[in-house]
């Protein structure tokens, strides 16, 4: 039997919880409430409570205050923090008063469920035996890419530094003011094994140094890298790279790119250090290798002393760069500049078509991070083309004409008001709202990681996804209510509510009135 206390100041949040709880695990668990946290520290000194269901917004005695004395009074509780709040500072401080998991408002059914569930199995090991380092570990270890994830998308998706990047370093207790940024493609990632992928890679690198690895933007991850000072030096920190990039080809897959940028010591460089390390990223074959800040160049002519190679990198950086913020103007003028460029040091035509083919893939990587859904079939053939193409002028033509395309579809999405990927989550959310519309299924209509919509549908709408779905459908619902012909049944049904009592109680929550009491008035 496990005794498990609710602590809300809503009491329509203590009924929802203890619906569900009730409804699943009945004969095994005593369920205990309370709406402030002087009432709950009160029960816990009764009553052995194992498990706690804590809002962290409450007048008086705040939720995590309350967290802090249940961890004097009984530190073997199981504490789950509910909260309409998902910012990363509340988090983090529950996290480190010893928090099992941080569930954001309004809670889904399955998750409720799952935590219960392990909460029970956390409090059936601790009745037997006390956690060990190991066991403190495994726990830190499930947080950990979450965090990391975090602070990754604040660096990629930012266009300036803000001061949650030291919070974060704080927060891994990365004290080392030197570091660096790579970040990596890895070819043959698909949306079956990405998963699978991103965990194994994060543990080799994580078994060589301590490093803070991005979730995957379609095939790329980001990797902050602070440099022990024993590898500091410029070489031996080359060499230090070229030995862990080796390891990852064998343990991951041959055919990876990582492009590196130099050391840093500012942190207001994290940013610009992110861009560097693309930049040089976009220098690499195609077929894998590394190349460093400073020396992209060398990759393909080690040796031949051609400064007109410098000057292709260079230019290609600068192209890149106009792509990425919609520059049409900038790229037609740059692109000119660079193919000249490539002619005059590209020995023969295979290398001349062998440079602009690596150029298009790493453009079209560059517009997919913008726009994800962007498709043109010219880029099915590319190889084909190439291979039967030998005019320099209609290579030119060709490669100028995929560059407008790729431009102009950046351009595109930095106009709109809303992005593509936002306004194509909302249709099907308003043409599937009694459908299921987690957010892994919507991620899948959007063909993005979960992680990505969830941060990009904040930036755009200013809530969460979850509260947009259910703001949608009860919108919906109050339209339908206006029909008789429907019961409030039939109508929690058509906008994705099994459980009429869980609808009506949600409906009036928002609206202040009940579905019956609004359709009488």
């Amino acid at each position: 039997m496990y005794n498990i206390l609710i602590t809300d100041d809503e009491q329509i949040a203590i009924d929802s919880l203890k619906f569900i709880i009730s409804k699943n695990f009945d004969s095994n668990v005593n369920l205990f409430t309370a709406q402030s946290g002087t009432d709950a520290l009160q029960i816990i000194n009764q009553e052995n409570i194992d498990i706690v269901f804590m809002d962290i917004n409450m007048p008086g005695l705040t939720g995590l205050d309350t967290v802090s004395c249940i961890n004097k009074l009984k530190p073997d509780t199981v504490i789950i923090i509910i909260s309409a709040f998902d910012r990363f500072q509340y988090a983090q401080e529950a996290m480190n008063l010893g928090v099992y998991k941080y569930i954001t408002k309004p809670v889904n059914r399955n998750v409720i469920i799952q935590t219960v569930r392990e909460s029970m199995n956390i409090v059936d090991n601790k009745r037997g035996q006390v956690f060990d380092e190991a066991a403190l570990q495994r726990k830190m270890d499930m947080f950990s890419p979450m965090i990391e994830n975090d602070f990754m998308y604040s660096v990629i998706f930012s266009n300036e530094v803000n001061s949650d990047l030291s919070s974060y370093l704080e927060y891994f207790n990365i004290e080392n003011p030197v570091w660096s940024f790579f970040t990596l493609e890895v070819p043959r990632v698909t949306k079956n094994n990405q998963n699978d992928t991103y965990m194994n890679l994060r543990s080799v690198l994580n078994e060589q140094h301590r490093f803070l690895v991005s979730s995957f933007v379609i095939n790329r991850i980001a990797v902050f890298f602070p440099v022990p000072r024993e590898y500091t030096d410029m070489q031996i920190f080359k060499q230090e790279l070229r030995r862990i990039y080796q390891i990852l080809c064998n343990k991951i897959g041959t055919g990876i790119r990582m492009g590196v940028s130099g050391i840093e010591t500012d942190k207001n460089n994290i940013i610009s250090a992110y861009n560097d390390s693309l930049q040089v990223l976009n220098t690499v074959p195609r077929d894998g290798g590394i190349a460093f800040l400073g020396d992209e160049h060398t990759l393909e002519n080690a040796g031949n002393g051609d400064s007109k190679i410098s000057d292709s990198a260079e230019l290609q950086k600068k192209l890149c760069s106009r792509l990425k913020i919609g520059d049409s103007a900038g790229t037609r003028s740059l692109f000119d500049q660079y193919f000249k460029s490539l002619e005059k040091s590209c020995q023969n035509q295979t290398k001349l078509k062998s440079a602009l083919m690596e150029f298009l893939i790493n453009a079209k990587n560059i517009t997919l991070e913008v726009f994800p859904s962007y498709s043109n079939p010219k880029f099915d053939d590319l190889f084909l083309y190439f291979a039967s193409e030998n005019d320099s002028s209609a290579l030119k033509s060709f490669v100028n004409q995929l560059l407008t395309d790729l431009v102009s579809a950046i351009s595109y999405v930095k106009s709109q008001k809303e992005n593509p990927i936002i306004a194509k989550v909302c249709l099907y959310i308003d043409e599937n709202l009694d459908k299921d519309l987690s957010l892994e299924v919507l991620a899948s209509v959007a063909d993005v990681s979960t992680f990505y919509l969830s941060k990009l549908f904040k930036e755009e709408k200013t809530e969460n996804i979850i509260n947009f779905v259910t703001n949608k459908r009860l919108d919906r619902a109050r339209l339908l209510l206006s029909d008789s012909k429907y019961s409030i049944k039939e109508i929690a049904a058509f906008t994705g509510y099994n459980d009429q009592n869980y609808f009506s109680r949600l409906f009036k929550n928002k609206f202040g009135i009940s579905p019956s009491e609004f359709r009488n008035n």
